[in-house]
């Protein structure tokens, strides 16, 4: 049976109204979250820092916390409330090697604490929206899997919706990331010395490059939604000795997993001509589990779009040049939305012509535009959740045992 329809708006409503007084009086602390990671930047696996600011933090304001969520030294879980819907709000914290805070983790670790502060401040002054609020600190977004080992590890298994925001040029509802796999290739050949004795070697880097060739030609016969690309981190050290080793990092991109297959397939292949051609001897090895497409739930991000909306964004219009492609970046959140009800909605920090993974970027991922953005990012989740705990109130749906997926 449910209650009053009118009581329910009336009741999300002071909902909301609270949450926003919450972030008002504690701005200070959550913009310190974001500009504190931005100048500490640490890279996946290595957070260690982030992760004692963050649990410190979310400990001190009465969560419950499980400081090594999953088994993995960087990741964690705090919890608030007893209600019986349980909504998490996904907090990204590594940097990129050489570039810092260039994916704006700063501020998706910052919003997604604000935003658990906020509903955890909303259920205190207005009691029965029933929420479970979780901050899920996910390690190693960038190339590592780590959303993917906690949810192997049943750190998602009883969670009924799970949010984030990104940071991007432009505002973009809608995710749609490229399902993809990260390989470390090595070739080993035979040393030499280049002059003297080079019919004595077998060069480990030209493996590399027979297989380059190979892919820039088998480009043109892809599909579209394909990209290939990588680097090379170890190819020789002097000029007069033929290297006997070579290692390098590729990415493999693809709409979804099945397609992907089929490219891996492709890839691999021209990897192994290089071994062939060459006589060295290859070894892919996949650095992660593989990334999934990306499953948005339409009625959570119907939520969110209204509630950005009501803050003055339009999240529906289609993003400027230079923009758009952002929505298509691999992440590991794609893997998590195969399972949960899931949104990952980019806000724009007016970084343009600067995009994702630059070094203006990270500088841009500071600053007014960036703070802007944090509160928005905040505050649409926040009132999001509330929303989906108002519905699930009103219709007795939506908790994880319902959960249609």
């Amino acid at each position: 049976m449910t209650s009053d329809p009118a009581q329910h708006r009336d009741a999300t409503a002071r909902r909301k109204r609270a949450a926003q007084e919450c972030l008002d009086r504690r701005w200070d602390t959550i913009r310190e979250i974001s500009t504190g990671l931005h100048a500490d930047p640490e890279t996946a696996w290595h957070e260690v820092r982030a992760h004692r600011r963050l649990t410190a933090l979310l400990a001190s304001e009465g969560f419950t916390v499980d400081p090594r969520a999953g088994g993995l030294d960087t990741a964690f879980r705090a919890t608030a409330g007893s209600g019986p819907v349980h909504v998490a709000f996904v907090a990204e914290y590594d940097a990129l090697p050489g570039l810092g805070h260039a994916c704006g983790h700063n501020l998706i670790a910052a919003a997604s604490v604000g935003a658990a502060l906020m509903v955890r401040a909303a259920e205190d002054a207005v009691p029965g929206a029933g929420l479970t609020v979780h901050v899920i600190g996910t390690p190693a977004e960038e190339g590592g899997g780590g959303k993917i080992l906690m949810l192997e590890a049943g750190q998602f298994a009883d969670i009924d919706a799970a949010m984030m925001m990104h940071p991007g040029p432009a505002d973009a509802a809608r995710a749609e990331p490229f399902a993809v796999a990260h390989w470390e290739v090595t070739y080993r050949g035979v040393g030499a010395h280049a002059a003297a004795y080079p019919h004595l070697g077998v060069n480990a880097a030209d493996g590399f490059t027979v297989a380059q060739v190979a892919i820039g030609l088998l480009r043109q016969h892809l599909p579209p939604t394909v990209r290939v690309h990588g680097v090379v981190t170890e190819a020789g050290t002097a000029p007069n000795a033929v290297p006997d080793l070579a290692t390098g990092r590729w990415y493999v991109r693809a709409a979804s997993l099945s397609e992907l297959d089929d490219v891996e397939r492709r890839i691999r292949a021209c990897f192994t001509a290089g071994a062939t051609a060459t006589g060295c001897e290859l070894r892919i090895r996949d650095e992660s589990p593989r990334y999934s497409e990306f499953r948005t739930d339409e009625q959570l991000l119907g939520w969110f779009v209204d509630n950005a909306a009501a803050l003055g964004r339009d999240m529906t219009s289609p993003p400027p040049d230079g923009a758009a492609a952002m929505r298509t970046a691999s992440t590991d959140m794609g893997n998590v939305s195969q399972h949960v009800r899931a949104i990952h909605p980019y806000l724009g920090i007016g970084s343009l012509p600067a995009v994702n993974h630059q070094r203006a970027f990270a500088d841009a991922a500071v600053g007014p535009l960036a703070e802007r953005a944090l509160r928005d990012g905040a505050t649409a989740l926040a009132w999001t959740a509330i929303d989906f705990a108002a519905h699930a109130a009103a219709t007795s749906r939506c908790t994880h045992s319902d959960r249609a997926r």
